[in-house]
């Protein structure tokens, strides 16, 4: 079985990011801004509410500080102060998420957090660090330092495979500034080949091996509510 999952809750104050609201009914997994690059105190808190509407699960989407790059930016931190970062972050999506009465699901690092976190092996270690607080999944890519150091972490690991990224033939993403619109139909089709066949397809056309938990859609990408429509559509004889 798959889940569905979308970064989300990235408004701030009177600007919008994405289609929340139209892409609560296609997904199962929300990652919810805390507020280094994206969110604020307003957003999270009906951000997790419209979840609990819809009946979709919550984790945490943190990030470097970094708001002026949407934390797309690297930094470079001590590893205490990463994971103090992160443990901030979490919790303070945690106290929305008790309001609501909700349990928070589990924590997917955003943007450049999460890919210096695919290469290297002292930046996941800190992101565990500070999981291993809250004993959830952290999400993450099959065959990078994600699973090699979340994959032992008591609270497991999920595999996630991108429905609007491209991947390189290595198997690496390619992570751009502002996210492009994607054919719909296409990355469904993608998606369920990914999920069914554990194969995608790289920017050369080379087939990579992958492992799919869970299909994300960004929600800044241009089209993402008829891209996770789509994807939904396709996968729900195997949605969780």
């Amino acid at each position: 079985m798959v889940a569905i999952n979308c970064d989300m809750g990235e408004a701030f104050s009177i600007y919008r990011c994405g289609d929340d609201e139209g892409l609560m009914p296609w997904i199962t997994l929300a990652n919810v801004a805390c507020g280094f690059h994206a969110s604020d105190p307003r957003v999270m808190r009906r951000t997790v509410a419209l979840a609990k509407e819809h009946g979709v699960r919550v984790g945490a989407h943190p990030s470097l500080p970094d708001r002026e790059g949407f934390g797309r930016r690297e930094m470079k931190l001590e590893r205490d102060e990463l994971t103090a970062n992160v443990i901030y972050q979490v919790g303070a999506l945690a106290g929305f998420l008790r309001e609501q009465g909700m349990e928070l699901n589990h924590i997917k690092p955003h943007g450049a957090l999460y890919g210096m976190a695919a290469r290297d092996e002292q930046v996941a270690e800190a992101v565990a660090d500070a999981a291993a607080v809250f004993g959830v999944p952290l999400m993450g890519m099959a065959g990078s330092a994600h699973e090699r150091v979340w994959g032992a972490s008591p609270g497991g690991f999920l595999s996630e495979y991108y429905a609007d990224l491209d991947y390189r033939p290595d198997g690496s993403l390619i992570i751009t500034r502002e996210h492009a619109a994607f054919d719909p139909a296409a990355s469904a089709r993608k998606a369920v080949r990914a999920v069914t066949e554990g194969v995608a397809t790289a920017v050369d056309g080379t087939e990579i091996p992958v492992r799919a938990d869970c299909v994300c859609v960004h929600s800044d990408t241009p089209n993402a509510v008829d891209l996770a429509k789509a994807v939904h559509e396709a996968l729900q004889p195997h949605l969780s």
